[in-house]
């Protein structure tokens, strides 16, 4: 049954971030393989990721996120949606996250791995205009460190831990446009966990690299045209974290040196679905991403899924 009237769409209100408080440097990552910083920061980009320590918790680096955005936007919400590839077997973590935001509220959880912000907005933006919710909080947040294997440099010197969040509200105007989204499962061995027990992340670094510098340019172009926006009508550019090398290797092909770019895995490395959510706020708290700017959000990694949507700043 539907709640409400359909509407024209929704928009972001607000956006916020946790992050862990153990810092790794790019020393620090590359010295057990007899790399240095300067070794590090040429192929990644990389000069320091932030890891869950001994005083963090994945969880309430969520709940604090989540709690950020919500009182930044000034609502009740009434869905929660949660985006993660790293929560623990057992019963869900974000059942608990959930519940610490908005007791006794529905909450769904998405694993699309790196893509998973992207395809939870897309899905808050869609129960909002069908009138399923009014107000929804999406967190997606990560503990990749959980999944790495000590020996394997191509894992160990990227991934970090991190919590991201925003909140979804309606507008009288689309303020996120339509989603170009999909997936290519045919590749999915080029990032996936061991079948062997231990379940550490491998990644073929130079296929995934190809992959995405084909890929995202051409998602990415989709969801403009399919905003009614040019590609120089776009203020903000918020690619997945990846690397560096990828980011700018995409902004160079899609021409937008006029924009702001994302450059947050330099300081908090690749948090998979926590990246985007967390670079848009690590842009806007450094006043680098102005209030109704339009933004270019794109996810891209495991799965090997993908999605692209143009958003209005909060």
């Amino acid at each position: 049954m539907i709640r409400g009237p359909l509407l024209a769409g929704s928009r972001l209100l607000a956006v916020a971030g946790a992050r862990p408080t153990l810092s790794v440097d790019a020393a620090e990552l590359g010295a057990p393989y007899g790399k240095d910083a300067a070794w590090v920061n040429a192929r990644t980009g990389i000069d320091t990721v932030r890891r869950v320590g001994p005083d963090d918790d994945i969880a309430e680096l969520a709940i604090r996120a989540g709690r950020e955005a919500v009182r930044a936007a000034g609502v009740d919400v009434d869905f929660v949606v949660t985006a993660t590839c790293s929560a623990p077997p057992g019963p869900r973590r974000n059942d608990a996250v959930a519940a610490a935001l908005a007791p006794g509220i529905p909450h769904v959880e998405l694993n699309v791995a790196c893509s998973g912000f992207c395809y939870a907005l897309a899905s808050a933006d869609a129960m909002i205009r069908t009138g399923q919710a009014e107000h929804v909080v999406v967190v997606a947040a990560e503990q990749m460190s959980r999944y790495l294997d000590p020996a394997d440099l191509g894992t160990s010197i990227i991934f970090g831990d991190g919590a991201g969040a925003a909140v979804l509200g309606p507008a009288d105007e689309p303020g996120v446009g339509p989603v170009v989204w999909g997936s290519d499962g045919s590749q999915a061995q080029l990032i996936a966990c061991d079948s062997d027990g231990e379940n550490y992340l491998r990644m073929q670094g130079q296929s995934v690299f190809r992959w995405a510098v084909e890929l995202v340019p051409r998602i990415a172009a989709e969801a403009c045209r399919r905003a009614g926006v040019a590609l120089s009508d776009i203020e903000v550019f918020v690619p997945h974290q990846a690397n560096l090398r990828i980011i700018d290797a995409v902004a160079r092909r899609l021409g937008l040196e006029h924009a702001q770019i994302a450059d947050d895995v330099t300081s908090t490395g690749n948090t998979s679905a926590a990246s985007v959510p967390l670079a848009l706020e690590a842009l806007t708290a450094a006043g680098r991403a102005r209030s109704g700017a339009l933004a270019l959000l794109v996810g891209f990694g495991a799965g090997l899924a993908y999605a692209a949507q143009v958003v209005r700043l909060p």
